[in-house]
């Protein structure tokens, strides 16, 4: 289902968990591809806590039509992973809203295991898919 334009959309993706975040990114740049749509922009930070920043550079670009927000936030010792995708969440959610693009949450976590962030790789799909649909319905 290719269209004229391309959506172009912006990667932000964690660098911690490595392994598991730049599969979920190839997965994406696939996905949207299949869905006539195309990874322009890829900006790695170092966590999920970090993403913020990168989403809002990259939202307030005139040739960026979305955002996917790609990581894997896995559960420690501590409480720590339900803090980070808590706040990391809402931050992502109110910049959608704010600059009136859509953003997909390709954040996997908290309270999961190193095997199951794996198994759940394929959610970076997920994230592109719903960019994408939104755009499409919003006709942005």
């Amino acid at each position: 289902m290719v269209e004229k334009n391309i959506i172009k959309i912006g990667a932000v993706v964690a660098e911690f968990n490595y392994d598991i975040t730049m599969m979920m990114l190839e997965q994406a740049k696939e996905h949207a591809q299949f869905l006539g749509a195309e990874i322009t922009k890829i900006v790695k930070v170092p966590g999920v806590f970090d993403m913020g920043l990168a989403i809002k550079k990259l939202i307030s670009r005139k040739d960026i039509d979305g955002v996917v927000a790609l990581g894997a936030v896995i559960e420690g010792e501590t409480e720590h992973d339900e803090v980070v995708i808590q706040h990391a969440t809402r931050k992502i959610a109110d910049l959608s809203v704010e600059y009136e693009k859509p953003v997909g949450l390709g954040i996997s976590g908290p309270g999961m295991t190193r095997l199951q962030a794996q198994d759940r790789i394929d959610r970076a799909k997920s994230a592109v898919e719903a960019v994408v649909k939104l755009h499409r319905r919003l006709r942005l």
